[in-house]
């Protein structure tokens, strides 16, 4: 072999490296959930599984960029893995994001794809996603009868209060 060909394979051979630790760059970079120490997860269920253990340490502000993040990622690829990470950003509650709805609405085509390899967790989301939305009915509905019962008692007390002063003011005039 020449010495011009040995020199445009390496060349050719170091430009697919480059290539390949782009790649990994952007993987890590597009995962910052999972650790570098730690072998890539083997499929988007342990990668979305590992990504919740990761938003649920995150504070406010993080929060909020990795939902701009997950929004960003979702809007360049409608993947499987994009919605359902978009989703679970969405049903986090006591967040500004938190819109229940659209992550029930994201997840909608996921659930009805019974082959949809991330079927089982977006069903499973939802579903935890719709019970929220019902104790959180709950809770409002309990609120509504705690806020009467109030009322009722303050109106009772008041009664007692108007009765007491009554009797007493009757008491002083014998």
């Amino acid at each position: 072999m020449n010495p011009l060909r040995i020199a445009a394979l390496a060349g050719l051979v170091a430009a697919l490296a480059g290539c390949g630790v782009l790649r990994d760059m952007e993987a890590g970079s597009a995962e910052p959930w999972v650790k570098p120490d730690t072998p890539r997860p083997a499929s988007d269920l342990d990668s979305l599984l590992l990504y919740f253990q990761h938003i649920k340490k995150l504070s406010g502000a993080e929060l909020g960029r990795e939902h701009d993040n997950a929004r960003q990622a979702y809007a360049r690829t409608r993947s499987e893995l994009n919605r359902v990470r978009l989703a679970m950003m969405l049903s986090l509650p006591n967040t500004a994001f938190n819109d229940e709805p659209r992550a029930l609405e994201l997840l909608d085509p996921v659930v009805k794809n019974p082959q949809a390899a991330l079927h089982g967790l977006a069903f499973l989301l939802a579903a935890y996603i719709q019970e929220q939305k019902r104790l959180g009915g709950n809770v409002q509905n309990l609120q509504q009868n705690l806020h009467g019962l109030q009322q009722k008692l303050d109106a009772l007390k008041s009664l007692e209060r108007s009765l007491t002063e009554r009797e007493q003011g009757g008491a002083r005039k014998k």
